[in-house]
């Protein structure tokens, strides 16, 4: 059983039904969430997309951003970065969606093959040597022979399993906020970037060239609002970009009115393991990157990759099978957890060295192996997972 069926879940969910799994997604949420951020596929992330044979899918539902701009508060413009810089994986990715639109993506291809149960969680868990007894909270009870939460930064299966949150995140000093409003600002497939220090906001074109997607971000050393109320997050928002210039009065005033508005702290999941016997985590449950990195996507796929081929290499044993996955995930993700930091600490005005950060660089963007598992087949006897 995986829990969360936003990007991780379901990427797993391709990848285990395809090396011979039956696969139950459980999501406390009634049904996909839209909108989000947009996420990046760069390096590596390319070949995962393609190997599940998503490719064209993935590039249907791209934002088609061209680039971006940064404005000063009068919209001239200050610098520009464009898509095919670096090969693709500069400050534009070539490959960028929105979270909920690759999260559709990834839905409509599993949903034949996969068990999807929207609108339940896990209520408790109890493990044993031959598998793990769940009870849901709508009631239900069931027996699986693994779990991997895949249930995002403030995962509910490692609070069960692992501990509080409060051990594993770690907060970067910063908010995110982001959501749809009417594009009456004549957007098309530019990013605008507004800054002033310690704050920002943002407005990206997306595929309804009717809509575009505000965003926001703004210093905060300490965030204690919790992240379902969403009446608590907008009065933190408009506190703290109160009397910021450019566009951010015509932004807010469409605050009341967005369907999908998302604020939440900047912010990274380390853990010394991933794994509690049959109980794993994948995605940012595990290792939150943050989204400075510009990789939680990245890392989502590449994740589930591995970590589906080395259950099936091991035979789904799974104390072999999560400590392949691991180490095989790690340095991956400890580079783009570095990058994640790094770029907070550029946001809070630090000098920074550069000397080594095109290593650092190439490490997280393509840092990681992904084997063909030769005599690891796309279906095989079945597992419950």
């Amino acid at each position: 059983m995986v829990t969360g069926a936003s990007i991780a879940g379901p990427a797993l969910a391709h990848w285990l039904r395809r090396r011979g799994a039956e696969v139950t997604v459980v999501e406390r949420a009634p049904g996909l969430r839209p909108g989000g951020q947009a996420v990046d596929a760069r390096g590596v992330t390319r070949e995962v997309i393609r190997r599940m044979g998503l490719d064209a899918a993935v590039r249907a539902a791209r934002t088609e951003t061209a680039g971006a701009h940064t404005v000063a508060a009068d919209g001239t413009v200050l610098e520009t970065f464009r898509a095919e810089d670096d090969g693709g994986d500069g400050y534009i990715s070539e490959i960028e969606i929105l979270r909920g639109d690759l999260s559709r993506v990834l839905y409509e291809d599993t949903r034949d093959g996969v068990e999807y149960v929207f609108g339940d969680r896990i209520a408790e868990l109890v493990q044993d040597a031959d598998g793990v007894d769940v009870t849901f909270a709508g009631g239900g009870r069931r027996r699986f022979d693994l779990v991997v939460g895949a249930d995002g930064l403030h995962s509910a299966l490692r609070a069960m399993v692992f501990g509080p949150r409060e051990r594993f995140v770690r907060h970067l000093g910063h908010v995110m906020a982001f959501y749809s409003v009417p594009n009456e600002f004549g957007l098309d497939r530019w990013l605008l970037e507004y800054q002033e220090p310690g704050r920002s906001a943002m407005l990206r074109p997306i595929q309804d060239a009717t809509r575009a997607m505000a965003m926001f971000s703004f210093t905060a050393p300490d965030f204690d609002v919790d992240h379902r109320d969403v009446e608590a997050q907008k009065r933190l928002l408009r506190e703290r970009v109160a009397g910021l210039g450019w566009l951010t009065p015509q932004l807010l005033a469409h605050l009341d009115d967005t369907p999908d508005f998302y604020l939440d702290q900047v912010a990274q999941v380390v853990m010394d393991r991933w794994s509690s016997g049959r109980v794993a985590l994948h995605g940012d449950a595990a290792f939150s990157s943050s989204p400075l990195s510009g990789q939680g996507t990245g890392l989502a796929l590449v994740g589930a990759y591995l970590l589906a081929g080395e259950l099936a290499a091991a035979g789904w044993d799974p104390e072999a099978g999560f400590a392949a996955y691991e180490r095989a995930m790690r340095p991956f993700v400890e580079a783009n957890q570095e990058i994640g930091r790094l770029h907070a600490l550029s946001r809070d005005g630090a000098e920074l060295d550069t000397e080594g950060l095109p290593e650092l660089v190439e490490r997280a963007l393509n840092g990681v192996e992904l084997p063909d598992y030769a005599g690891v087949p796309d279906s095989g006897a079945s597992v419950k997972g």
